[in-house]
């Protein structure tokens, strides 16, 4: 990215990394367009900066609005530089209970969502291309939780795997117009976060995580790993799993849990 003023669009931009985002690329002085269901809390956030945010309400997993998204929109679009997909859903799952409804929620969400989002926002994106603007990027909030097995994740991480591999595949067949970037981002004090009942090292503010996504992606590396701590530990158990299932994973364990 440059300093020049550019166009975004970001998802899940009510709360957490989205909000935070959006107040720090505000400040930078960029226009944005900024997505969330909570039509309400959007609107809270675009009174700090009304020349520059514009409210798109939308739910990232319902395909037939996604379709249409900017076809209706009432500020017309001529490209979009980048876009920014942070909505995200989490629900665990308490095993014999394999809760099919909400994997399937968090599926449609985390992964079936990105796939929207990236359906509605190409069009946009080839055109900032085409126009010869600087080149145009997908950013998407993937997981370390996708490296390997967590407990009662079995929705969770296998939604942001699946989102992972779909940005990447992307990237393969888009990448000469448009840079993909998977962010891999590790635990993060949101509201998402909050419900869980386990030990979360290497904990970000929403503000840091931000400021460390924008500031690794002025060098569009291939994918962001945020923070590097977390996911240099975590890479070091992928070539040990045996410690990690065998070791480390029963003390994660709630007790009563098989295994």
């Amino acid at each position: 990215m440059t300093t020049t003023v550019k166009t975004y669009w970001i998802t899940g931009a009510s709360s957490g990394i989205g909000k935070a985002l959006t107040f720090q690329l505000a400040k930078q002085g960029h226009h944005l367009i900024i997505s969330s269901r909570k039509r309400e809390a959007l609107d809270e956030i675009a009174e700090n900066y009304p020349a520059q945010i514009q409210v798109l309400p939308c739910d990232v997993a319902d395909q037939s609005l996604m379709q249409g998204l900017f076809d209706n929109y009432a500020e017309k679009l001529e490209y979009l530089d980048g876009i920014f997909l942070c909505a995200g859903y989490c629900e665990y799952i308490d095993l014999p209970d394999f809760n099919l409804p909400a994997m399937a929620k968090v599926m449609a969400v985390n992964y079936q969502g990105t796939v929207n989002a990236c359906a509605a926002a190409y069009p946009l994106l080839k055109n900032a291309a085409d126009l010869g603007r600087d080149k145009p990027f997908i950013s998407g909030l993937c997981s370390m939780s996708s490296y390997l097995g967590f407990p009662r994740a079995e929705a969770y991480g296998a939604s942001k795997a699946a989102m992972a591999y779909f940005l990447e595949s992307l990237r393969a067949d888009i990448g000469g117009d448009i840079d993909v970037i998977p962010v891999f981002m590790g635990f993060v004090d949101t509201p998402m976060t909050a419900q869980n009942d386990f030990p979360m090292p290497f904990m970000l503010s929403p503000d840091e995580a931000a400021a460390g996504i924008l500031k690794k992606l002025k060098k569009r590396p291939l994918r962001i790993n945020h923070p590097w701590r977390l996911h240099a530990v975590l890479k070091i158990f992928t070539h040990l799993q045996w410690l990690w299932y065998r070791r480390f994973m029963p003390r994660l364990r709630r007790s009563g849990e098989s295994g």
